[in-house]
């Protein structure tokens, strides 16, 4: 008889079995954690309900926009702070959708405007991807060494932050906002910060 053969069956059994028990616990848990309705794509902030960190940008050479700070985010109303870069794909894709928000005569009558940040951009691609695209804010901080994008928790370009009148960020939407997630999503967390 072989070494092999000479361990008792239960340890046989056990050593084959261990393997499949820990991938079916792992598959039940995960399980279970999806079923909470949690979306797992949405990667919790942790400045929800804290105010905006401190930063002041200056504006986008060769953009008629005034530049950014924190003081701006608690003048009342509420703030959409959208995070882009001319070199950002994405960027370009929700940029339709950023012009509508800004335009809506509902939005504005409450209070709401939307501000960007430009990040770790060079400021004449900047000012060409607006002047092609349309130019939506507000006020447009240019934030070229990324040191504002670190302190927001930024994780990738576009980001988009609701801040509320007194400068608390209310809600942190991460990639494109397309159609579909300006009326289901973006929309509603606007409302919800409004005073």
């Amino acid at each position: 008889m072989s070494a092999a053969n000479d361990a008792p069956a239960p340890k046989r059994r056990l050593a084959v079995a261990l393997p499949l028990l820990i991938f079916v616990g792992m598959a039940a848990f995960l399980g279970w954690r999806l079923s909470l309705g949690r979306d797992p794509s949405i990667v919790p902030s942790a400045l929800i309900g804290h105010p905006a960190p401190a930063f002041n940008l200056p504006a986008v050479p060769g953009v008629d926009r005034p530049g950014l700070s924190d003081a701006d985010l608690r003048k009342g109303g509420v703030t959409v702070v959208n995070i882009f870069a001319s070199w950002c794909a994405p960027c370009r894709m929700e940029h339709p959708v950023l012009r509508k928000l800004a335009e809506s005569e509902a939005l504005k009558a409450m209070g709401v405007r939307l501000v960007g940040v430009n990040y770790k951009d060079d400021p004449a691609n900047a000012a060409k991807f607006l002047a092609e695209g349309g130019d939506p804010y507000a006020a447009i901080g240019m934030d070229s060494s990324g040191r504002v994008g670190i302190d927001w928790g930024l994780t990738g370009v576009p980001e988009t932050f609701i801040v509320r009148g007194d400068g608390t960020i209310a809600y942190k939407f991460i990639g494109p906002i397309t159609e579909e997630a300006l009326d289901k999503t973006v929309l509603r967390e606007i409302e919800k910060a409004l005073p």
